[in-house]
């Protein structure tokens, strides 16, 4: 029977061949081919499997006991998924190693629209005072007295100046970005649009943890402040029932009022971007009045012998005295940036962020130079209270009322502080949410006030945390260098962003009827267009048309190489110039000539550096 099965296949295959040569290809193939094609083509097909009864005794007792050839396929298969991967197989590729680059390295689009999930209601006189609020905060009633009796005495108002300009220059990159990128982000976001998503990313992190430890810091101030009003009964009755710590990198206590005050501020941030802005509103306008009570009774309780030579003169440190001041001065005025994340809540964000930046920089410096000048007209600049310089200060001179309207306008200062982090504490989170460099569900805005409550609730906790049980003395040291490291960024950034090409206008938002195009109709029109070709303008990045002939090599770069390499070796220049000044011969330990040596080439360094971008288009 199987025999007659396998005779009546080959016929079948023999049968196949013929209808394939009846059909026209035998002559143009010999029938040897139309066979092995015809049989080929059978082979493909499933085979109809014979039972025990129909196949051969000998293949029914070799397939019994010879293993099957799929399960010796399948051992092999385990058997090598359970050895260990050579070193060939855990190498990546060039490629995949180039693409992980260029993820790295990639852009955010830099588009102009004004559609956003937040709600635009903040108008230019919410962001001029969420800045002063920001800026003029603990530092007005700690920080004038602090640099006037240990480093520059009644010279504070010089040092207070010198770092108002320097923040200045910040501030108008941030107000150029602001304009140009009016989404929440602020220095990660300027950095995204302009250097990369890496950088971006560490940015995002420095500008989180710097909102975070300022914001705890603060708290940690008022708690105090408030503490000593009551001449510290707070601080003694937690000590009395809950004991002194002492756990390395713990407070000395855990302070309950910074930890409720830090949670009372988070929920009013909850509430909504125009909730927030009325009670920043609030306490800034006492404040400012406050401010303004201190420089008015200040002046008329002023004695200008406290700035003769009796007393010290004006400047008994000297010019690295007022240069010294200058630098702990500088971070007086952080906050402009507050500004810039806001831009997306913002109704005329192109008009309004350049406009609340500048105006309120401006009372900001008006306000600490002004009570610098009275606070050491007061009273002589050695006798003052590095904690408390304007409380102390009006004790010292018999208005004992005063103190009190100080102490409060300190607080005010504080709260207006603290309600600016936490407002742009979760807007950076939100933006990076959104960008997928953070968790998704910060990215999540309340339907109904339009604000990123998750990472409200989230980060108001984790602040409320730290200020409970850390201490934030050590931490505190690096906000400056968090606060220089994105000022430096944003200034690269803006930089960058000058010389690279202008997106097409159709991504910068919706498209505005220009100027009505002349029709050329007549004969003279058509005249003067023959021959003549509008002469087509370099691109950002490449060198200026007048300067060829005298810089030719840079011609032949690439358009934004040599404003790369130039724009590297400016950054690089200027750390080095800095450190060669800040830390001089004595602390570099080299000898007068090395340090001249040093000094001369990182300053010609950076002035070519300079010419070389300034050679290039913008």
């Amino acid at each position: 029977m199987a025999r007659g099965g396998l005779r009546g296949r080959q016929g079948a295959h023999l049968r196949a061949a013929a209808q394939m040569e009846a059909l026209g290809a035998g002559p143009r193939r010999g029938r040897a081919q139309v066979q092995e094609a015809a049989l080929q083509k059978l082979a493909l097909r499933p085979k109809k499997a014979l039972s025990a009864q129909e196949m051969d005794p000998d293949e029914l007792r070799r397939r019994r006991t010879a293993p099957s050839t799929r399960r010796v396929q399948c051992r092999q298969l385990a058997w090598c998924l359970s050895q260990p991967p050579t070193m060939a197989q855990e190498l990546p590729s060039t490629a995949s190693l180039a693409c992980f680059c260029q993820k790295l390295n990639r852009l955010k689009p830099l588009e102009y629209t004004m559609e956003t999930s937040l709600r635009r209601c903040l108008t230019t006189l919410d962001l001029t005072l969420l800045g002063v609020g920001c800026m003029v905060g603990s530092g007005l009633y700690v920080l004038t007295g602090t640099v006037a009796k240990e480093m520059a005495g009644p010279a504070v108002l010089m040092s207070f100046g010198v770092a108002a300009v320097a923040s200045l220059l910040a501030a108008l990159c941030y107000a150029e970005f602001g304009a140009r990128v009016p989404r929440t982000g602020s220095a990660y976001l300027f950095t995204y649009v302009s250097i990369g998503e890496l950088w971006a990313f560490l940015i995002g992190w420095d500008v989180l943890l710097e909102y975070l430890i300022g914001g705890a810091a603060t708290a940690r101030a008022w708690s105090s402040y408030l503490d000593s009003i009551f001449s510290h009964r707070i601080r003694n009755f937690t000590e009395a029932h809950v004991g002194i710590w002492q756990v390395p990198f713990l407070a000395r206590y855990p302070d309950f009022l910074a930890a409720g005050i830090v949670l009372l501020a988070s929920t009013f941030i909850s509430c909504g971007a125009r909730i927030s802005s009325w009670v920043n509103r609030t306490f800034s306008a006492i404040s400012l009045a406050i401010i303004l009570f201190i420089i008015i009774l200040g002046f008329v309780l002023a004695r200008p012998h406290n700035w003769s030579a009796e007393e010290g003169g004006f400047a008994p440190f000297g010019f690295s005295g007022i240069m010294t001041g200058t630098a702990t001065c500088f971070y007086a005025f952080v906050g402009f940036d507050v500004i810039a994340a806001s831009s997306e809540e913002a109704r005329n964000p192109k008009r309004a962020v350049p406009m609340a930046i500048a105006i309120s920089l401006g009372l900001a410096a008006g306000a600490y130079i002004l009570v610098s000048t009275v606070l050491t007209l007061m009273v002589p600049w050695h006798s003052l209270d590095p904690n408390s310089a304007l409380a102390d200060a009006f004790y010292q001179r018999g208005y004992s009322w005063a103190g009190f309207i100080v102490a409060a306008g300190s607080i005010c200062a504080m709260n207006t502080v603290l309600l600016t982090a936490l407002f742009s504490l979760p807007r950076i989170i939100y933006a990076m949410a959104v960008d997928g460099l953070f968790f998704h569900v910060f990215a999540h805005v309340h339907p109904r006030t339009q604000v990123p409550v998750v990472g409200i609730l989230v980060f108001g906790a984790l602040m409320a945390f730290l200020v409970l049980l850390l201490d934030l003395e050590a931490l505190v040291q690096f906000l400056s260098i968090g606060t220089l490291m994105a000022y430096t960024f944003v200034a690269t950034s803006i930089i960058v962003l000058r010389f690279q090409k202008a997106p097409p206008a159709s991504s910068l938002g919706p498209a505005s009827p220009g100027p009505m195009a002349k029709e050329y109709n007549s004969f003279s029109d058509h005249i003067q267009l023959v021959g003549t070709e509008p002469a087509s303008a370099p691109e950002p990045g490449q060198l200026r048309p007048a300067l060829r002939p005298y810089l030719g090599f840079l011609g032949g770069c690439r358009p934004g190489a040599a404003v790369a390499w130039a724009l590297g070796v400016l950054v690089a220049s200027a750390i080095t110039l800095g450190c060669v000044l800040v830390f001089g011969d004595s602390a570099l330990q080299l000898p007068p000539w090395g340090y001249t040596l040093l000094l001369l080439l990182s300053s010609a360094t950076f002035l070519l550096s300079l010419l070389v971008l300034g050679a290039h288009q913008q």
